[in-house]
């Protein structure tokens, strides 16, 4: 039917999250709810199909992606793809046919990184706000246009995460494949307000939280938004579309027969 799924995962909470510190482009990996929290995703979206993801360069982003494949049905592993030197994709390469359509291939880039928080990174957010004025520092945080000391601002970072988008990810989904993007809170926003056609003003105004994945269909080139599900079984503004639905159907099945199998396996042993 030419219907693509495009799944959105906002990281879980950083190291630096609970510090309440400006992280941006630091590589700092996942807190213990961190870590929980893209467990949680992944049950969410145990029953959609996953053809390949995409990360930001940053560990937290990865880390979400890989914890919240571990709780899919399908069982695929995902496999970073090494493509940074002809060394790095030639010692990387997997060698045998089954194994690889047993994979799902993961594409990083830095241009789905967070925004970077220049001279802001790694300063507590509270001690920096009383610093330079509460005004001053939400200027920094919310508004589209005004970046914080040698950083960037939003509309900076949309720029070069929706240039991505476009060139990298949308042919995927017109194609066919079914997307999970792992990134962050602003380079997400960022493509948003692209899928949504959303202004200025709506985007700084967008709140995503950590670990909860929001869902859009791809169909006939427009982006329809499904919403956020609650758990697999979720109904409501996430129903699943009828695509979506005989995925699962299949998918049940598929895995139902592979315990049937299994079980005669144990029965003929015995």
């Amino acid at each position: 039917s030419g219907e693509s799924a495009l799944i959105l995962i906002r990281h879980g909470e950083s190291l630096w999250n609970q510090k309440n510190l400006f992280t941006g482009c630091v590589d700092v990996p996942l807190s213990r709810e961190g870590v929980e929290e893209a467990i949680e995703a992944g049950k969410r979206i145990s029953n959609l199909p996953v053809d390949v993801i995409f990360t930001s360069a940053l560990i937290r982003a990865q880390m979400t992606a890989m914890l919240a494949m571990t709780q899919h049905r399908m069982k695929k592993v995902p496999v970073i793809l090494h493509n940074e030197s002809s060394r790095a994709n030639s010692w990387s390469t997997v060698f045998s046919s089954k194994t690889k359509n047993e994979t799902i291939p993961v594409f990083t880039a830095w241009e789905l990184n967070e925004r970077m928080y220049g001279e802001l990174q790694g300063l507590n957010k509270k001690e920096t706000a009383e610093k330079y004025g509460v005004q001053k520092v939400q200027e920094w945080r919310r508004s589209y246009d005004v970046p914080p000391p040698n950083g960037e601002s939003l509309a900076m970072c949309a720029e070069r995460a929706v240039d991505y988008f476009c060139r990298e990810i949308e042919p995927q989904l017109s194609s066919g494949k079914n997307v999970l993007i792992a990134a962050h809170g602003n380079s997400l926003r960022s493509i948003i307000m692209y899928l949504d056609s959303l202004t200025p003003q709506e985007v700084i105004e967008l709140e995503l939280s950590t670990g909860v994945p929001m869902l859009y269909v791809f169909k006939d080139g427009k982006f329809l938004r499904r919403g956020s599900p609650i758990s697999p079984d979720s109904t409501g503004p996430y129903a699943f579309t009828p695509d979506l639905a005989l995925y699962r159907e299949r998918l049940d099945k598929m895995l139902e027969q592979e315990t049937k199998t299994m079980e005669e396996i144990a029965e003929s042993e015995n």
